[in-house]
């Protein structure tokens, strides 16, 4: 199983992206949590990006891809993967169509919801500083005001959650979403889902579209 999930920030891509490697034991590659992970350590590489994300801009291919290169190698003993995030634009899909070129990607399933519902729920997500679990203050508040249901760290809101990044976020990704899905309906493997339905359902649809049965 080799698969790509699309769509804007907040679509609810990565949420998926989570269960489906949970259920079907698949590697769940995220570039965003990679990045944010170089960043967090304050790596070389973690500092150059470090600019980009707090402008709500993407971050250059050869950072991404370098960091890509090595969640592939790292899926290559499980049952397959799912990239979140990854790739963004057309020139991205062809350097991984490279990195991929003995095995490419099967299935791309892309999440189509409205920018005003996404608007909602970028504004309202909190993400824990010390384990990275995900709340949202209308639709998965935590149990106690700022604080983390898993591990009592404390929420906060991201810096690219911020209402002018996330008008940036969208706005990049408007531009490169046409071409981009454009492309892999070309080779014949994108997939939509609505992904504004309730999670569960988008779950099923999921499934559905990569051709496999609900095993919940």
């Amino acid at each position: 199983m080799r698969l790509a999930f699309l769509g804007p920030p907040g679509s609810g891509k990565g949420t998926q992206a989570r269960e489906l490697s949970r259920k079907r034991g698949v590697a769940h590659i995220s570039t965003g949590d990679l990045l944010r992970e170089e960043i967090n350590t304050g790596s070389g590489l973690g500092r150059r990006a470090r600019e980009f994300v707090e402008a709500g801009v993407l971050v250059p291919d050869e950072i991404v891809l370098h960091i890509l290169s090595v969640g592939l190698k790292k899926a290559d003993s499980s049952g397959g993967f799912v990239l979140d995030g990854f790739p963004r634009t057309v020139p991205q899909a062809r350097a991984l169509d490279d990195l991929l070129s003995a095995s490419p990607l099967e299935v791309v399933v892309c999440f189509r919801i409205s920018e005003e519902a996404l608007l909602e729920r970028l504004a309202g997500r909190r993400t824990c500083s010390n384990c990275g679990a995900n709340f949202h203050m209308r639709f998965a508040p935590p149990k106690r005001v700022a604080t983390c249901d898993q591990c009592g760290g404390r929420l906060t809101r991201r810096d690219d959650d911020q209402e002018a990044a996330i008008q940036r976020r969208l706005e990049v990704y408007r531009e490169a979403a046409e071409p981009l899905t454009g492309y892999y309906r070309g080779r014949g493997v994108l997939r939509e889902v609505n992904a504004a339905a309730p999670p569960s359902e988008v779950g099923k649809s999921v499934l559905r579209a990569i051709g496999e049965a609900d095993l919940s």
